[in-house]
């Protein structure tokens, strides 16, 4: 299958340097017409410059292909608005939201700021949520819609000295899984990125051969299968050095107690029954897993009807 976005209107985050760019770069190669953002910051979201975008616009334009640049601060939803306002103007429609800005200011949680905490939780999560928002109007009218979250192994398995980083990306995921299940039947789909790649973010991270190892490339191209019009729903995919991974939320099937049993001693017991993997099941809502526990509950109530 060839994957293409001709005709398609996409808006990158974060696309003036690295895995941005490079989603946006590859969305135009493959027909797309892109809105460049960048606030223009480094990666600690000191400073401001259009510098970045306005250069990534210029190599799509000078490929043949179709671009915008846009300043718009992703945790300002007034310049987000006036962002996706010049999207709509000059083609009419967004189909695609990549949820990619983002910046850093790690510190152990005993020395971090508490405005740093806040700050990086706006700019991943609440612009996420800003962006999100500002599309989802159109996508329902249109009856097709696109975004992909961005979210990190930092939030989903932990990484010392990311706390707010951590938290914020685990976030988008919770974001996620609820559009998806207010946007299914406008067939909407939301996925995730879970991306680790070697750029400004990660340069003083890792060691050099293993920098080279993580190319951002190789991100991209997972990228643009979740936002594709055969795009997975709901999905999380973790891409690194050309490595590919589906990364799923699972509830063990755990255990019922009785009334008289429903101690703190009792459930303490009965946690290797508790951890046990053997049936893990994925579920597509909350009110699933509510529903998982209250069969439970009624099996145990129907036995003792039937013993009476």
């Amino acid at each position: 299958m060839s994957v293409s976005f001709d005709g398609k209107v996409a808006i990158v985050t974060g696309s003036g340097n690295g895995l941005g760019k490079s989603h946006a770069l590859a969305l135009a190669a493959r027909g797309a017409k892109v809105v460049v953002n960048d606030l223009g910051g480094d990666r600690h979201g000191i400073g401001e410059s259009s510098d970045a975008a306005r250069e990534v616009v210029s190599t799509i334009e000078t490929a043949g292909g179709e671009a915008i640049a846009s300043g718009a601060n992703v945790a300002d939803y007034a310049e987000v608005e006036s962002m996706v306002n010049a999207a709509m103007d000059k083609w009419g429609r967004v189909d695609i939201l990549i949820n990619n800005a983002g910046i850093l200011r790690d510190k152990s949680f005993a020395k971090m700021d508490l405005d740093d905490f806040r700050l990086v939780m706006d700019v991943h999560l609440m612009g996420s949520v800003n962006c999100s928002k500002a599309v989802w109007e159109i996508m329902k009218d249109q009856n097709y819609g696109r975004i992909v979250m961005t979210t990190s192994p930092s939030g989903l398995f932990g990484n010392f000295g990311q706390t707010n980083y951590g938290a914020a990306k685990m976030a988008v995921i919770g974001l996620m899984n609820t559009l998806v299940l207010e946007g299914s039947k406008y067939n909407i789909h939301i996925n995730a990125l879970a991306p680790t790649a070697g750029t400004r973010m990660t340069e003083d991270l890792l060691p050099p051969p293993v920098l080279k190892l993580m190319t951002i490339e190789a991100v991209t191209a997972g990228a643009l299968i979740l936002c594709h019009d055969e795009a997975p729903n709901r999905m999380i995919l973790a891409a690194a050095a050309g490595g590919y991974a589906s990364i799923k939320m699972f509830e063990t099937d755990g255990i019922f107690l009785s009334p008289s049993e429903q101690t703190p001693e009792k459930v303490f017991e009965s946690l290797k029954s508790i951890n046990d993997t053997t049936l893990n099941v994925p579920f597509e809502s909350a009110g699933k897993e509510t529903e998982k526990f209250i069969s439970k509950a009624m099996t145990y109530v129907q036995s003792l009807q039937s013993n009476q």
